[in-house]
C-alpha cells in the first residue's frame, strides 16, 4: 500500500491536512507572495518532522529508472518549447509564440498518456484520470475553489468580454495540461519512486522550475514553489486531477492574468485553444478506450492483458 493511499485512509490525518491547504490559502491575502511562497512549504515540512499524527506512512519504495528518464525527459521538453514560445519567439511572433506553446501543451498531456496507459500498461486512473474517490475529489475541490474564490473573483469587476473570456479558455487548457502532467505523471511518478513527501517536494520544485519557461523571474519562482505544494498536497489526497482542474488553478491563473493585465488575446485565439482542447481530449478518449479493452480482455482471462503494470 502506497503512503497516499495509506493518507486517504486516514480520516483525521486527511482533515488535518486539508485544514492546512484552507490556512494556507486564506494566508495569500495577508502574506506576501515571496515570504509566502517559503512560509507555507516551511510549516508542511515541520508538520511532517515533528507531528508523526501529520506523517504519512511510506512503505519501501521501488526506484522505477524508467519512469525517471521519461520524467525528465518529458519535463524538458515542455520547458524548452515554452521557452522557445514566450523567450525566443515572444510577441513579435504570435504564430510561433501559439504553435510552440501549444506543442508544449499538447506533450504534457498526449506524452504521459502514450507512455503510462499504452507502453507501461498502467490504468489511467494512475495519471489521476477518472471517477476514482469522485465524492471526497469534488468535496475537497470545491472547498478550496470556494476559498480562492472568495478572496480574488467575488465581486471582482470584470473588464469587456473580449479582454477576459479567451483568458478563461487559455487558462481551462493550461490548468488541464497542468492538472494531468504535474500531478498526474510527475508528481504520481516520483511518489511511486520515492515516496510521498519526497514526491510532492520534488514535484513542487519542478512546478516553479516549469515556469522559466514563460520567462518568469527568481521571486515568483519562489512562490509558485509554494503554490505547488498547496497543489501537489491537494492532490496526494485523493489522486484525481479534478481536485484541482477545472475550478482551483483554473480559476487562480484566471485571476493573476486579469490582475497583471499584460496578456492580450483576440477572440481568435479561442479556437486555437479549443483546437488544443479537443487534441487533449481526443487521446484521453482513446487512452479510455484503451484501458477499458484491456481490462475487459483481462476479465476474461487473456494473460497478456492481465499484465497492468502499476
Amino acid at each position: 500500500m502506497g503512503g497516499d493511499e495509506v493518507l486517504r485512509q486516514n480520516r483525521s490525518l486527511a482533515v488535518a491536512w486539508v485544514s492546512f491547504l484552507v490556512v494556507a490559502l486564506l494566508a495569500l491575502d495577508i502574506v506576501e507572495g515571496v515570504a509566502w511562497g517559503l512560509i507555507v512549504p516551511s510549516a508542511a515540512l515541520v508538520l511532517v518532522a515533528i507531528v508523526p499524527a501529520m506523517r504519512p506512512a511510506d512503505e519501501d519504495r521501488r526506484i522505477d529508472r524508467r519512469d525517471l528518464v521519461v520524467v525528465g525527459s518529458l519535463y524538458a521538453g515542455v520547458v524548452i518549447l515554452f521557452r522557445i514560445a514566450f523567450v525566443a519567439f515572444g510577441t513579435d511572433d504570435v504564430a510561433g509564440l501559439f504553435l510552440a506553446f501549444a506543442a508544449g501543451l499538447v506533450l504534457g498531456v498526449v506524452g504521459p498518456l502514450i507512455y503510462s496507459v499504452r507502453l507501461r500498461g498502467r490504468r489511467l486512473g494512475s495519471l489521476g484520470i477518472g471517477h476514482h474517490r469522485l465524492r471526497e475529489t469534488l468535496l475537497l475541490g470545491l472547498l478550496l475553489a470556494a476559498v480562492q474564490f472568495s478572496m480574488t473573483l467575488w465581486g471582482y469587476d470584470l473588464p469587456t468580454p473580449v479582454d477576459w473570456v479567451p483568458l478563461l479558455v487559455m487558462s481551462l487548457v493550461v490548468g488541464f495540461f497542468e492538472a494531468v502532467f504535474f500531478r498526474g505523471f510527475v508528481q504520481g511518478r516520483l511518489q511511486a519512486s520515492f515516496g510521498t513527501v519526497a514526491g510532492i517536494a520534488v514535484a513542487a520544485v519542478l512546478y516553479s522550475l516549469y515556469h522559466v519557461g514563460y520567462g518568469m523571474g527568481a521571486d515568483e519562482l519562489v512562490f509558485l514553489f509554494g503554490l505547488g505544494v498547496v497543489y501537489a498536497i491537494a492532490y496526494s489526497l485523493v489522486s484525481n486531477v479534478l481536485v484541482l482542474w477545472p475550478l482551483l488553478t483554473p480559476l487562480g491563473a484566471f485571476f493573476n492574468n486579469l490582475e497583471a493585465g499584460d496578456i492580450d488575446l483576440p477572440w481568435a485565439s479561442i479556437a486555437g485553444f479549443a483546437d488544443v482542447a479537443v487534441v487533449m481530449g481526443v487521446a484521453v478518449l482513446l487512452a479510455y478506450r484503451y484501458d477499458r479493452k484491456r481490462a475487459s480482455l483481462a476479465a476474461r482471462g487473456y494473460p497478456d492483458a492481465a499484465e497492468v503494470e502499476t
